[in-house]
Parts: C-alpha cells; sequence; structure tokens
C-alpha cells in the first residue's frame, strides 16, 4: 500500500493533501501528512516500523502508548508554569482504535501528533542549545523517573549492552566478508585495532550495575541532538521526540548519547576527522541544564559513572556503525558504500578526543 492509502487508516479528520517524506533516521521510514477539512488543516506523523530493528513492533507501541499516556499525565500538572510549554508526542489511533495499523504485506505502520512549533536541528547551534538539550532531557528523564519498568518491555533485548556488541563484533570480524573489507582497507584495520585496546572498558556500566552501584530505570534510548525539539517561538526546548527505544535501561546511556550528539561539532557524518573532538564549553552547558533537572533523581553513584558513560557510548556506537560495515550494513541504513565505516571512524575519533579531555570534563561534573 502508499503512503497516502495508509494515512487514511488512522483517526484524523479531513481528506489526504499530501504525504511527504523525511528523510531523517537511520531505522524507520518517516512521512509528513496534511490532512485538510472544509475548515481546518491537520499534520501528524506517519511511520513504518522497521522490523528488522523492531521484531515485535507491537510491543515497541506498547511501551509507546504506556509512557506517552503517562507522560502527558505528567505534564498537565506541570501546565499552569509560566516558563515553558512541555510537548510529548500522542499516540493517533486509527478508525478501529487500534495504536498502529499493519497493512497487506505485514508492515506496522503507526501515526503520531506533530509537535507544535517547533524544530529540531542536525547539530549545534550554540551554548544556549546545548543548555536546552540538557535540560530537556533532565526533565524527560524526570517525568517519567517513577515509571514501573516492570510495565516496560524489553523491546531490544541487548541494546546499549556493549559487551553484547563486542562479542557480536567478534563473531563478524571472523567472516569472509569482514576479513576481505579488512584486508582492503587500511583504515579499517586501524579501527579494528582502536576497538582491540579499549575491550576491557567495554564492562564498566553493566559491571556497575550488577555490584548494585547502579540501577534500571525507564531510558528515551535515542537522545541524540536531532531528537530534540527546540520552540519556535520562545527558542527553548519544548520536547523530545522518537520514542522507539523506551524501555528500561541505565540513564547513563541516555546521557552519554545526548552529550556524544550534541557536543560534537562535526556531527556523525563528517569526512574531515580534524573537525571530529568533544568541545567541553557545550560539555559544561549541556551538563549545567542537564542537572538543573536530574538533581532530583540522580545518586552520588549515578554521579560518579557520568564521565563513563560519554567514553563508552561513544565508543559504543563508532563499534555498532563499524561491526554494521563489516556486516554488510544490515542494520543502519545506508547512501553510499562506506557509510558505516565513515560513521564508525567518526565515533572513534570522538572517542579519542573524549579521553584526552578526560580532567576537564571530570571537573565540570564535579562542580556543577
Amino acid at each position: 500500500m502508499l503512503p497516502e492509502s495508509i494515512a487514511a487508516e488512522f483517526d484524523v479528520p479531513g481528506q489526504v493533501v499530501t504525504v511527504l517524506s523525511i528523510d531523517t533516521g537511520n531505522v524507520n521510514d518517516t512521512y509528513r501528512v496534511i490532512k485538510r477539512t472544509t475548515y481546518s488543516e491537520v499534520q501528524f506523523v506517519l511511520q513504518r516500523i522497521s522490523q528488522a530493528v523492531f521484531p515485535k513492533p507491537e510491543l515497541v507501541m506498547a511501551n509507546m502508548k504506556a509512557i506517552t499516556d503517562y507522560g502527558h499525565e505528567r505534564l498537565e500538572e506541570q501546565a499552569e508554569s509560566p516558563n515553558r510549554i512541555w510537548q510529548l508526542p500522542k499516540v493517533i489511533p486509527t478508525l478501529k482504535g487500534e495504536d498502529f495499523f499493519v497493512d497487506a504485506e505485514g508492515e506496522y505502520w503507526r501515526a503520531l501528533s506533530m509537535i507544535a512549533s517547533a524544530t529540531s536541528h542536525e547539530k549545534l547551534m550554540n551554548l544556549e542549545h546545548a543548555h536546552e538539550a540538557g535540560f530537556v532531557l533532565g526533565h524527560f528523564q524526570s517525568v517519567i523517573a517513577d515509571f514501573p519498568i516492570d510495565q516496560l518491555e524489553d523491546t531490544l533485548p541487548g541494546f546499549h549492552i556493549t559487551p553484547g556488541y563486542l562479542k557480536y563484533h567478534d563473531e563478524v570480524v571472523k567472516t569472509e566478508g569482514a576479513q576481505k573489507k579488512l584486508s582492503a582497507s587500511s583504515e579499517a584495520r586501524r579501527i579494528e585495532e582502536f576497538v582491540q585496546e579499549r575491550r576491557g572498558f567495554a564492562s564498566v556500566l553493566e559491571d556497575a550495575l550488577q555490584r548494585g552501584e547502579l540501577q534500571l530505570r525507564p531510558i528515551h534510548g535515542d537522545p541524540k541532538i536531532t531528537n530534540i525539539m527546540m520552540d519556535n517561538i520562545t527558542g527553548k526546548g519544548t520536547a523530545i521526540i522518537d520514542l522507539d527505544t523506551v524501555k528500561p535501561g541505565l540513564i547513563h546511556y541516555d546521557f552519554g548519547d545526548c552529550v556524544r550528539s550534541v557536543c560534537n561539532p562535526a556531527g556523525e557524518e563528517a569526512k574531515d576527522l580534524s573537525c571530529v573532538f568533544v568541545d567541553v564549553d557545550s560539555f559544561e552547558a549541556l551538563v549545567r541544564g542537564y542537572l538543573k533537572q536530574a538533581k532530583k533523581f540522580l545518586t552520588d553513584w549515578d554521579r560518579n559513572y557520568l564521565y563513563d558513560s560519554v567514553r563508552l557510548i561513544t565508543f559504543e556506537l563508532g563499534l555498532r556503525f563499524f561491526t554494521d560495515y563489516l556486516a554488510g550494513d544490515v542494520y543502519f541504513k545506508t547512501n553510499y558504500p562506506a557509510q558505516n565505516l565513515n560513521r564508525g571512524r567518526v565515533q572513534m575519533k570522538l572517542c579519542e578526543s573524549i579521553e584526552t579531555r578526560e580532567s576537564m570534563m571530570r571537573r565540570v561534573l564535579k562542580r556543577m
């Protein structure tokens, strides 16, 4: 079925005027739908859920519906605040009252409300943007902090478990295809060496969890800069979107991923590695914003591992990109043959930059 036909299956008034492809994200196919009546226009987001990534889309939608319903109740309680209006996507039901639509090919589709008068950005605009990114993440985590994790499905077993990604990497490297790519590329061999030198660090957060120093909470799972929505009128953060990966986990993965994405001025697709580094000023602004909200629920142990989370999540994503390149680009969408190799080298360069700035970053965290 065409996206135009799919859009008509959701309970939104009016006729479909157009369906525009939104070329963002590495996983789902996303569209902006515009419908009109004789007196109004409504826009919403239509997405085909990738079953290659999410083998049980119905559980993804159960998590999303549960966490957004809970979040909206909490946001209603805060609605009297004069400082800003917080938003959160709302799941739009189908005409039959379901949370998703399954087409004739067995593809799962969902519809979500648009965040009003807001824009996301591919790269950091200024230090205030970094502050707001941290503030939005901290606020989202505080809103869902009390949600019972036993009511969330683990829709992506192993997601953000770095030792698991390392184990998979070891399996992929042994394959004939991976060996050919390593033999043909000095850059691939350099990244492989980088990975092997950091094997011992891969379990730092999971070890802390096993020791009881850290605890599982609801997490966003993918709070990168493109998922932070900025209010077009006030310039303040107003929402975090893309809730596919909401699940039980360590909030450190959220914090680390936000820093990784926000504080690298070159972005994930940079070709010139000399432009890739963690900007400490942006980091300080982000931490300041984050802790204004996160102090409500962070323990001393939580704070102790914040730097480690930044280093680890950057290494982890670089490992995932690189492994996917070696495996034949089976997970992340690509636009050219070596894109995942380049994505991997960017993250490993960023990880190296984070390591060289460890003392500065820890000082920032300590004095906040």
